[in-house]
Protein backbone atom coordinates (compact mmCIF):
# COMPACT_ATOMS: atom_id res chain seq x y z
CA UNK A 1 0.00 0.00 0.00
CA UNK A 2 2.67 2.36 0.81
CA UNK A 3 4.49 1.78 -2.88
CA UNK A 4 0.72 2.29 -4.12
CA UNK A 5 1.02 6.02 -2.11
CA UNK A 6 3.71 6.50 -3.76
CA UNK A 7 3.07 6.12 -7.09
CA UNK A 8 -0.36 7.98 -6.39
CA UNK A 9 1.61 10.88 -5.13
CA UNK A 10 3.55 11.15 -8.42
CA UNK A 11 0.71 11.29 -10.65
CA UNK A 12 0.66 7.01 -11.05
CA UNK A 13 -2.70 5.34 -9.90
CA UNK A 14 -4.24 8.22 -7.96
CA UNK A 15 -7.48 10.24 -8.37
CA UNK A 16 -8.42 11.35 -12.42
CA UNK A 17 -10.78 14.38 -12.76
CA UNK A 18 -13.23 14.33 -15.99
CA UNK A 19 -15.28 17.49 -16.78
CA UNK A 20 -18.82 17.42 -18.67
CA UNK A 21 -20.59 20.40 -19.62
CA UNK A 22 -24.70 20.94 -20.28
CA UNK A 23 -24.33 22.47 -22.89
CA UNK A 24 -20.85 24.13 -24.74
CA UNK A 25 -22.94 27.10 -26.53
CA UNK A 26 -22.90 30.30 -24.31
CA UNK A 27 -23.30 34.30 -24.64
CA UNK A 28 -21.27 36.81 -22.88
CA UNK A 29 -22.89 37.49 -19.19
CA UNK A 30 -24.11 33.71 -19.32
CA UNK A 31 -23.58 30.55 -17.63
CA UNK A 32 -21.98 27.44 -18.51
CA UNK A 33 -23.60 24.48 -16.41
CA UNK A 34 -22.45 21.11 -15.87
CA UNK A 35 -20.59 18.90 -13.66
CA UNK A 36 -17.13 17.19 -12.43
CA UNK A 37 -16.64 13.93 -11.86
CA UNK A 38 -13.65 12.42 -9.51
CA UNK A 39 -12.74 9.30 -10.06
CA UNK A 40 -10.80 7.75 -7.15
CA UNK A 41 -7.87 5.97 -7.80
CA UNK A 42 -6.10 2.97 -6.07
CA UNK A 43 -5.89 4.37 -3.18
CA UNK A 44 -7.67 6.79 -1.01
CA UNK A 45 -6.77 10.13 -1.02
CA UNK A 46 -7.38 13.38 0.23
CA UNK A 47 -8.60 16.30 -1.52
CA UNK A 48 -7.81 19.69 -0.73
CA UNK A 49 -10.46 21.85 -3.17
CA UNK A 50 -11.73 21.72 -6.47
CA UNK A 51 -12.58 24.68 -8.68
CA UNK A 52 -13.30 25.73 -12.59
CA UNK A 53 -12.59 28.85 -14.25
CA UNK A 54 -11.93 29.74 -17.94
CA UNK A 55 -8.90 30.09 -19.95
CA UNK A 56 -7.73 31.95 -23.32
CA UNK A 57 -4.90 31.32 -25.16
CA UNK A 58 -3.28 35.04 -25.66
CA UNK A 59 -0.71 36.28 -28.16
CA UNK A 60 1.56 38.32 -25.69
CA UNK A 61 4.46 40.62 -27.82
CA UNK A 62 7.45 40.89 -26.61
CA UNK A 63 11.53 41.55 -27.73
CA UNK A 64 10.41 41.55 -31.98
CA UNK A 65 7.94 38.56 -31.52
CA UNK A 66 5.21 37.11 -30.71
CA UNK A 67 4.39 33.90 -28.44
CA UNK A 68 1.05 32.45 -27.17
CA UNK A 69 0.18 32.08 -23.21
CA UNK A 70 -2.49 30.66 -21.70
CA UNK A 71 -4.32 33.15 -19.44
CA UNK A 72 -7.13 32.18 -16.77
CA UNK A 73 -9.55 34.75 -16.35
CA UNK A 74 -11.79 33.93 -14.36
CA UNK A 75 -11.90 30.94 -11.37
CA UNK A 76 -14.35 29.66 -9.14
CA UNK A 77 -14.10 27.23 -5.97
CA UNK A 78 -16.71 24.82 -6.15
CA UNK A 79 -15.75 21.99 -3.18
CA UNK A 80 -13.87 22.41 -0.20
CA UNK A 81 -11.77 19.20 1.55
CA UNK A 82 -12.60 15.66 1.06
CA UNK A 83 -11.35 12.26 1.04
CA UNK A 84 -12.23 10.46 -2.23
CA UNK A 85 -11.63 6.55 -1.29
CA UNK A 86 -10.02 4.42 -3.80
CA UNK A 87 -12.59 3.55 -6.51
CA UNK A 88 -15.19 5.83 -5.23
CA UNK A 89 -16.79 8.03 -7.86
CA UNK A 90 -17.79 11.65 -6.73
CA UNK A 91 -20.11 14.24 -8.92
CA UNK A 92 -19.86 17.92 -8.17
CA UNK A 93 -22.21 20.12 -10.51
CA UNK A 94 -21.66 23.74 -11.05
CA UNK A 95 -22.70 26.52 -12.93
CA UNK A 96 -19.74 29.27 -13.79
CA UNK A 97 -20.77 33.04 -14.91
CA UNK A 98 -18.95 34.24 -18.02
CA UNK A 99 -17.57 37.58 -18.00
CA UNK A 100 -19.39 40.50 -20.06
CA UNK A 101 -16.01 40.87 -21.74
CA UNK A 102 -15.15 37.39 -23.03
CA UNK A 103 -14.63 37.40 -26.43
CA UNK A 104 -16.20 35.67 -28.72
CA UNK A 105 -15.34 32.26 -31.06
CA UNK A 106 -18.58 31.86 -33.42
CA UNK A 107 -20.35 33.98 -35.46
CA UNK A 108 -23.12 33.35 -38.16
CA UNK A 109 -22.30 29.06 -37.05
CA UNK A 110 -18.52 29.42 -38.01
CA UNK A 111 -15.33 28.95 -35.48
CA UNK A 112 -13.09 32.02 -35.92
CA UNK A 113 -10.18 30.83 -36.72
CA UNK A 114 -7.73 31.90 -33.94
CA UNK A 115 -10.08 31.67 -31.07
CA UNK A 116 -9.35 29.40 -27.90
CA UNK A 117 -11.54 29.31 -25.33
CA UNK A 118 -12.40 26.83 -22.55
CA UNK A 119 -13.61 25.85 -19.15
CA UNK A 120 -10.29 24.43 -16.38
CA UNK A 121 -11.04 22.02 -13.98
CA UNK A 122 -8.49 21.93 -11.05
CA UNK A 123 -8.59 19.46 -8.47
CA UNK A 124 -5.95 19.95 -5.29
CA UNK A 125 -4.52 16.79 -3.89
CA UNK A 126 -2.70 16.64 -0.80
CA UNK A 127 1.08 15.62 -1.47
CA UNK A 128 0.11 15.00 -5.41
CA UNK A 129 0.47 16.58 -8.62
CA UNK A 130 -2.81 18.59 -9.20
CA UNK A 131 -5.11 16.70 -11.87
CA UNK A 132 -6.34 19.11 -14.69
CA UNK A 133 -8.80 18.98 -17.86
CA UNK A 134 -9.76 21.58 -20.31
CA UNK A 135 -13.22 21.46 -22.43
CA UNK A 136 -13.72 24.01 -24.85
CA UNK A 137 -16.58 26.24 -25.21
CA UNK A 138 -18.35 28.03 -28.15
CA UNK A 139 -19.12 32.07 -27.13
CA UNK A 140 -21.67 33.41 -29.30
CA UNK A 141 -21.99 36.99 -29.72
CA UNK A 142 -24.73 39.17 -27.46
CA UNK A 143 -27.50 40.84 -29.75
CA UNK A 144 -26.00 44.40 -29.96
CA UNK A 145 -22.36 42.61 -31.12
CA UNK A 146 -23.75 41.17 -33.52
CA UNK A 147 -25.46 43.87 -34.96
CA UNK A 148 -22.69 45.39 -35.41
CA UNK A 149 -21.42 42.21 -37.27
CA UNK A 150 -24.05 42.17 -39.63
CA UNK A 151 -23.67 45.74 -40.40
CA UNK A 152 -19.87 44.85 -41.65
CA UNK A 153 -21.19 42.07 -43.96
CA UNK A 154 -23.59 44.53 -45.00
CA UNK A 155 -21.23 47.08 -46.25
CA UNK A 156 -19.63 44.03 -47.97
CA UNK A 157 -16.84 43.74 -45.81
CA UNK A 158 -15.19 40.17 -45.24
CA UNK A 159 -13.61 38.32 -42.11
CA UNK A 160 -10.00 37.82 -42.54
CA UNK A 161 -8.99 36.73 -39.09
CA UNK A 162 -9.34 37.25 -35.01
CA UNK A 163 -6.82 36.74 -32.46
CA UNK A 164 -6.46 37.83 -28.62
CA UNK A 165 -3.72 39.89 -27.59
CA UNK A 166 -2.07 40.32 -23.79
CA UNK A 167 -2.71 44.29 -22.81
CA UNK A 168 -5.25 47.41 -22.61
CA UNK A 169 -7.19 49.32 -25.30
CA UNK A 170 -7.06 52.83 -23.56
CA UNK A 171 -10.23 54.69 -22.64
CA UNK A 172 -12.70 52.08 -22.33
CA UNK A 173 -14.23 49.67 -19.44
CA UNK A 174 -11.75 47.06 -19.82
CA UNK A 175 -10.94 45.18 -16.53
CA UNK A 176 -9.27 41.36 -18.42
CA UNK A 177 -5.68 41.31 -19.22
CA UNK A 178 -6.24 40.91 -23.10
CA UNK A 179 -8.97 41.76 -26.00
CA UNK A 180 -9.95 40.48 -28.88
CA UNK A 181 -9.42 41.96 -32.34
CA UNK A 182 -11.58 40.70 -35.10
CA UNK A 183 -10.28 41.78 -38.46
CA UNK A 184 -12.42 42.56 -41.76
CA UNK A 185 -10.88 42.79 -45.16
CA UNK A 186 -12.50 45.33 -46.84
CA UNK A 187 -14.46 45.99 -49.82
CA UNK A 188 -13.07 47.90 -53.14
CA UNK A 189 -15.66 51.27 -52.35
CA UNK A 190 -12.82 51.90 -49.32
CA UNK A 191 -10.01 51.34 -51.81
CA UNK A 192 -7.53 53.63 -48.93
CA UNK A 193 -7.61 51.06 -46.47
CA UNK A 194 -5.75 47.63 -46.28
CA UNK A 195 -8.11 46.58 -43.18
CA UNK A 196 -10.12 47.39 -40.35
CA UNK A 197 -9.64 46.25 -36.44
CA UNK A 198 -13.20 45.73 -34.81
CA UNK A 199 -12.83 44.97 -30.62
CA UNK A 200 -16.18 44.75 -28.12
CA UNK A 201 -15.41 45.43 -24.47
CA UNK A 202 -18.75 45.00 -22.91
CA UNK A 203 -20.26 45.23 -19.50
CA UNK A 204 -24.00 44.74 -18.30
CA UNK A 205 -25.11 47.66 -19.94
CA UNK A 206 -23.59 48.86 -22.62
CA UNK A 207 -20.09 48.29 -24.64
CA UNK A 208 -17.48 50.33 -26.03
CA UNK A 209 -16.84 49.67 -29.75
CA UNK A 210 -13.10 50.39 -30.91
CA UNK A 211 -12.36 50.05 -34.78
CA UNK A 212 -8.46 50.43 -35.56
CA UNK A 213 -8.50 51.35 -39.77
CA UNK A 214 -5.10 50.69 -41.32
CA UNK A 215 -4.93 53.15 -44.21
CA UNK A 216 -3.28 52.44 -47.46
CA UNK A 217 -0.07 54.59 -47.87
CA UNK A 218 -0.12 57.06 -50.98
CA UNK A 219 2.21 58.57 -53.40
CA UNK A 220 3.69 60.82 -50.84
CA UNK A 221 2.61 59.60 -47.91
CA UNK A 222 3.12 56.72 -45.67
CA UNK A 223 0.07 54.74 -44.20
CA UNK A 224 -1.24 55.06 -41.06
CA UNK A 225 -4.14 53.99 -38.66
CA UNK A 226 -6.54 56.03 -37.79
CA UNK A 227 -9.16 54.81 -34.45
CA UNK A 228 -12.85 55.07 -33.74
CA UNK A 229 -14.71 54.50 -30.88
CA UNK A 230 -18.43 54.55 -29.31
CA UNK A 231 -20.81 53.24 -27.50
CA UNK A 232 -23.69 50.87 -27.91
CA UNK A 233 -26.28 49.96 -25.92
CA UNK A 234 -27.12 46.42 -25.05
CA UNK A 235 -30.45 47.05 -25.01
CA UNK A 236 -31.58 50.03 -27.52
CA UNK A 237 -28.84 48.94 -29.82
CA UNK A 238 -32.00 48.24 -32.71
CA UNK A 239 -32.81 52.07 -32.82
CA UNK A 240 -29.70 52.84 -34.74
CA UNK A 241 -28.78 52.15 -38.58
CA UNK A 242 -25.06 50.43 -37.72
CA UNK A 243 -24.31 49.90 -41.66
CA UNK A 244 -25.05 53.80 -42.09
CA UNK A 245 -23.51 54.71 -39.10
CA UNK A 246 -20.24 52.82 -39.89
CA UNK A 247 -20.26 53.95 -43.39
CA UNK A 248 -19.86 57.23 -41.99
CA UNK A 249 -16.55 56.68 -40.98
CA UNK A 250 -15.08 53.93 -42.76
CA UNK A 251 -15.67 56.34 -46.03
CA UNK A 252 -14.48 59.13 -44.43
CA UNK A 253 -11.50 57.31 -43.47
CA UNK A 254 -11.16 54.54 -46.39
CA UNK A 255 -13.04 56.17 -49.05
CA UNK A 256 -10.34 57.03 -51.57
CA UNK A 257 -6.56 56.42 -51.49
CA UNK A 258 -4.07 59.69 -49.30
CA UNK A 259 -2.36 60.89 -52.27
CA UNK A 260 -1.21 63.77 -51.54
Amino acid sequence: MGFKRLLASMGAGGASVETELTEVNVVPGGVVQGEVRIQGGSVDQQIEGLSVGLQARVEVEGQDQETKQDIEFTKLRIGGAFQVQAGAVHVVPFGLEIPWETPITMFAGQHLHGMNIGVTTELEIARALDSGDLDPINVHPLPAQEAILDAFGQLGFSFRSADMERGHIRGTRQRLPFYQEIEFHPPQQYRGLNQVELSFVADDREMDVVLEMDKKAGLFSEGSDSYRAFKVGLHNFQETDWAAYLNQWLAQVGGQRNWL
